[in-house]
């Protein structure tokens, strides 16, 4: 089961309290006193790992409590520390303090730690107190609290491509065709309840993270359909695919509502380097593809045929290309389109 978001909460460990002891031993009239400090309480201590990729385990146990520390003995024993505990979290959790909505930590890299909780400071033993004039203290200190907090944590997928459309589009599909994750498929809207990630091979010896994320509808980022619940997942992806049905009557207008919705949950998304892939090509007879094209404003020179000389046209500022995850058609292009943007991206 994948979940994205969780809150919890975490109480680091009080420290010890001092000890109040004085020295008796035989032959030792004065012995004066010996009270050992107490110890200081756990940490609690985020940290990535790498085999993680859900949530999921903090819906079942959303409190998280580190020990505390012992408290301080005579003959000057400091009590021990308390231990600490580590909130183990996948790769791209971000960790916000749930009152103040304030982003605490953003862990991306494997072994990324934080210590999102401190532990209270063990109190002085009445050792620490002995001065020129008070030889024999009797106070001591009690340990200080630990901190507690509410944490929210959300999971945002690190992929490198981000795959988007509208329900139907032919977003997991594609997936399944260019890489071997094997999402769910289905004749049916919202087929894709989950984010799927998929390994795609851009090259003899490269490859890249292709994101497919639940479908869009319009009105999306203000919570409808699945809304913007997964609209975060797409945050760190390096370029976007937008894939529209050519069947549709108005492509065109339904390009303009997916790259509405995610200017709207971020005006960042739309500015990224973007393809535009028009699916399901292979529902239109071969000789009939270059005037359906043109009917709906779109480029004749989008089909597979006509690019294979490298060169796609554009629409409204993107390349563009007629796929068919059915048939095979095109997808070989689409591993190079991959390459390419990411190159332009990123050139090292």
């Amino acid at each position: 089961m994948f979940v994205d978001t969780a809150t919890i909460e975490v109480s680091a460990g009080a420290g010890g309290s001092g000890c109040a002891s004085f020295r008796r031993e035989r032959g030792v009239p004065r012995g004066g006193p010996d009270g050992g400090d107490g110890g200081r309480g756990g940490d609690v201590v985020a940290q990535v790992d790498s085999h993680l990729r859900t949530l999921l385990d903090f819906r079942r146990h959303p409190h998280l409590k580190a020990g505390r520390g012992r408290h301080g003995e005579g003959s000057n024993r400091t009590g021990a520390a308390g231990k600490n505990v580590i909130v183990r979290v996948p790769p791209g959790t971000v960790i916000l303090d749930s009152a103040s909505e304030v982003v605490i930590a953003d862990l991306t890299e494997p072994d990324d730690r934080i210590v999102v909780a401190r532990g209270g400071r063990g109190g002085r033993g009445n050792a620490r107190f002995v001065s020129s004039v008070n030889q024999a203290p009797r106070q001591w200190e009690a340990g200080e609290a630990g901190e507690r907090r509410s944490l929210t944590l959300q999971l945002k997928l690190i992929a490198d491509v981000g795959l988007v459309g509208h329900p139907n589009a032919g977003k997991s599909t594609l997936l399944s065709r260019i890489s071997a994750a094997r999402p769910k498929i289905a004749d049916y809207p919202f087929t894709t309840l989950e984010p799927n990630l998929g390994l795609v091979r851009i090259g003899e010896w490269g490859s890249c993270v292709v994101a497919d994320i639940p479908g869009l509808i319009e009105g999306a980022s203000e919570g409808k359909g699945l809304g913007m619940e997964f609209l975060r997942h797409i945050e760190r992806t390096s370029v976007l695919l937008f894939l529209v049905d050519l069947l549709e009557d108005d492509p065109l207008a339904d390009l303009a509502t997916l790259k509405g919705e995610l200017a709207a949950y971020s005006p960042d998304l739309p500015e990224r380097s973007a393809t535009l892939l028009l699916t399901k090509l292979d529902t239109i007879p071969p000789d009939e593809r270059a005037l359906h094209l043109e009917l709906r404003g779109l480029p004749a020179g989008a089909l597979p045929e006509e690019a294979d000389d490298g060169i796609l046209p554009e629409v409204e500022g993107m390349r563009c290309l007629a796929i068919s995850s059915h048939s095979g058609e095109g997808l070989e292009q689409v591993a190079t389109i991959l390459g390419e943007m990411l190159k332009e991206v990123d050139p090292t």
